[in-house]
């Protein structure tokens, strides 16, 4: 039976460690991911586990110990933020090519520079074409569920590859909510152990990473690209599975309240809570507005947003990270390449927010809505907006 505990995000994603007692965990410490690793040596320390914890010196070692022991058949796991997960970019692109089901929790934090500890999702969108496949998370009871439905994701044999757990640094990592926890012995059948399809190990050891040359280099990405779109069938039959453990429902991505919505909004993480209130409020107001929150980045579920944003005459697409571009930022990009050819007419502005961890609130959000009610009205709107910077 569930049991109802308050914990950070952090400490509910080591909580899920525990719960699945992987074989190696190596880690170094970097804000505000810090307390994942730091709360799961706890719980070597105890003896609640039995994993190898690998205290390294450096992001990129604990990257690369990770590939070696999940190279070796073992069932690993890390957690980083911002720099570190830049530090292991190498190795990033190493674990994805050996196609190695790591998961990795990323507390997403601004990169440097200027140095900032706060959120924003710079770090793992500029991660988001490694190969790894990213599911993010709204709060901690998201992050909690999203670690455990990883491992089963990233192992599943048409899948087999690494995956980044995401969730927003202090504002979901640090603060303390409500949650549903399973049973140890649910999560322990629930991910059952890990079928290593080949490993450097055993009767029939052999060699992972060696020089790919021509002839088969193309061939093996291809491989990489077919193993990314089956992952959106296996995260749907996962979270189906998990649905009847827990009674809580995940998708590809949520959709709040947009039955009739006119004017939408796409968004990821904590953000969207935010801007759920202020649906509601709109609501009251007699404004048909709607919500989607995208849980799965990649694979990203392109014909499926295409599907919900059907009827929607204009959607505002929320970016945490800028691009530099001028034209659009990763998710709006994403957004208006699915809608290409598919949405003749539709509105479709972006707006980059929260840079460095600025705070985000109802009337930021509200004023959003509102812009997308005078593009509608009038045909006339930016494509490129920054949301609550001083000018």
């Amino acid at each position: 039976m569930a049991k109802r505990v308050s914990l950070s995000g952090n400490e509910a994603v080591a909580y899920a460690m525990r719960q699945i007692n992987p074989d190696v965990v190596a880690a170094f410490p970097i804000t505000p991911s810090t307390e994942v690793p730091q709360y799961f040596s706890q719980f070597v320390a105890n003896g609640q586990v039995t994993s190898e914890f690998v205290a390294v010196e450096s992001e990129h070692s604990a990257m690369s110990a990770c590939i070696g022991a999940s190279a070796a058949g073992g069932r690993v796991m890390t957690a980083t933020s911002s720099c570190g997960l830049a530090l292991m970019w190498e190795m990033l692109y190493i674990a994805a090519s050996s196609r190695l089901p790591v998961v990795l929790a990323v507390v997403n934090r601004a990169l440097s520079g200027p140095i900032n500890i706060h959120n924003d999702h710079s770090d793992s969108m500029g991660a988001r074409d490694s190969g790894w496949i990213q599911i993010y998370g709204e709060n901690a009871q998201e992050a909690y569920d999203n670690f455990i439905q990883a491992i089963r994701i990233g192992e599943h044999p048409d899948v087999q590859l690494p995956v980044m757990v995401c969730y927003d640094g202090f504002i979901t990592s640090h603060a303390v909510e409500n949650l549903e926890m399973c049973e140890d012995a649910e999560v322990k059948a629930f991910v059952g152990e890990r079928v290593a399809p080949y490993s450097l190990l055993g009767e029939n050891p052999v060699a992972m990473g060696p020089l790919d040359l021509p002839p088969h280099y193309f061939e093996h990405k291809r491989q990489q690209a077919e193993a990314m779109r089956n992952a959106k069938k296996v995260i749907l039959e996962v979270a189906a599975e998990f649905e009847k453990l827990t009674g809580r429902k995940y998708g590809l991505f949520e959709e709040y309240k947009m039955e009739d919505a006119e004017a939408a909004m796409v968004i990821i993480n904590s953000t969207a809570g935010t801007a759920k209130k202020v649906v509601d409020k709109m609501r009251a107001e007699g404004k048909k507005v709607g919500l989607i929150k995208i849980r799965s980045f990649r694979p990203f579920p392109a014909e499926e947003l295409v599907a919900a944003l059907k009827n929607v005459k204009a959607v505002a697409v929320m970016d945490k990270v800028d691009g530099f571009t001028g034209v659009a930022a990763p998710l709006h990009n994403e957004v208006r390449s699915a809608l290409y050819g598919a949405a003749e007419g539709k509105i479709v502005p972006g707006y980059i927010y929260g840079l460095g961890g600025r705070d985000v609130t109802v009337n930021d959000i509200e004023s959003v809505y509102n812009d997308l009610f005078k593009a509608i009205e009038t045909g006339k709107y930016e494509v490129y907006n920054y949301l609550g910077v001083r000018e």
